[in-house]
């Protein structure tokens, strides 16, 4: 049996000439969670809308369990959508909201109810099928919209940006509790944010998007190591970018001359060219302020700039011969403040080399 539970084969939407969404691949497995990742207006939110049937893409297959539905109306899609808006009906009941999908594919009432009282056990409200939504808090309309989603049993979840409109502290506990949902039902789910935060919580899997193209896709951890792009590099995290050029390559080892800084050894990749322009990706939190453990570490004398004091870390910007750093510490025992001399400790591991095209050079 097939644990693939959607496919996208170079999938294009266009309007007019504008191209929303171009030549898209996607493979989702069965029961992961997907989120697709990206700036406003990358087409995220239209791939979205491309399988739940809201929209038709000018070219390419969209397939669901198995199942080409291209040309399948929306109503039989089996496919679950939660908006951002929650879209419920502001003068149905709790119950009746929850039951709308059942009672349009006639099911019986006495399987609605069981059904809906699942659904609601599922979310952590028991007991309130006959409340209005207006009754209700914002994080537990949220609820009521994913019962909604998920009591129809459908193929695929589609989650466009629900959390957005929930203050942070409650938007951080439902990011939690979406997460367990998902986990217990066993729904594959494709989940559409800006929020990068928020992707490296939550997802099996990160698609990065830009401009209609993904740039990337892979684990949290993956993505987040390893950019394979400087838009990765920039969208997701906070990078030090830095230009230079290879001054020689040594085995496993490189040495990169930064421009108008510091010399730094870096991994070298497969094929990397003594003398070849290259930008240095080092992600703020492998820059160690006030480390020297390791043999191989880059160390550099710098100075730090401005502290910003963020309770159980600190991010540093930090002037390092010439170039500025930021390096983002967890705090151990001091906090370094403005115009405090320190040492930067930088594993040659944990830099990757983009080429002048601004894509990671060894695949």
């Amino acid at each position: 049996m097939s644990q693939i539970a959607v496919q996208l084969k170079n999938v294009t939407l266009a309007y007019g000439a504008f191209v929303a969404i171009k030549n898209v691949n996607l493979t989702i497995e069965k029961g992961t969670f997907v989120t697709l990742l990206g700036p406003s207006g990358c087409g995220k939110t239209t791939i979205l809308r491309s399988i739940a049937g809201l929209v038709d893409p000018t070219s390419g297959e969209i397939i669901v369990a198995g199942r080409r539905i291209n040309d399948v109306p929306i109503h039989k899609r089996n496919i679950g959508l939660v908006f951002q808006n929650y879209a419920l009906f502001p003068h149905k009941s709790v119950f009746d909201n929850i039951a709308f999908g059942l009672k349009y594919r006639k099911v019986g009432k006495a399987e609605i109810e069981r059904k809906v009282k699942r659904a609601l056990d599922m979310v952590r409200l028991p007991g309130v099928e006959k409340k209005l939504p207006s009754e209700m808090s914002g994080g537990q309309q949220q609820r009521i919209a994913l019962a909604r989603a998920i009591v129809i049993e459908p193929d695929v979840l589609l989650l466009d940006e629900p959390l957005s409109a929930l203050d942070a502290n409650l938007r951080e506990e439902m990011r939690t509790e979406l997460k367990l949902i998902q986990r217990e039902v066993g729904i594959t789910t494709i989940f559409v944010t800006h929020d990068q935060e928020e992707a490296l919580a939550m997802s099996d899997r990160i698609v990065v998007m830009n401009h209609g193209v993904v740039e990337q896709e892979g684990r949290p951890e993956e993505v987040y190591r390893r950019p394979a792009s400087r838009f990765v590099a920039s969208f997701l995290g906070q990078s030090n970018l830095l230009g230079g050029r290879v001054q020689m390559v040594n085995g496993e080892l490189a040495h990169v001359q930064i421009d108008n800084g510091p010399q730094l050894a870096v991994s070298a990749p497969p094929g990397l060219q003594q003398g070849a322009p290259v930008t240095v990706v080092v992600r703020a939190q492998r820059v160690k302020v006030g480390q020297v453990n390791g043999a191989t570490d880059n160390r550099i004398e710098g100075k730090i700039l401005t502290t910003s004091y963020l309770g159980g870390t600190a991010s540093y910007f930090v002037d390092a011969n010439g170039v500025t750093l930021q390096a983002n510490n967890a705090i151990e025992d001091k906090v370094y403040r403005e115009g405090d001399p320190v040492t930067l400790a930088i594993a040659p591991q944990d830099c990757v080399l983009l080429d002048e095209q601004g894509q990671r050079i060894g695949g």
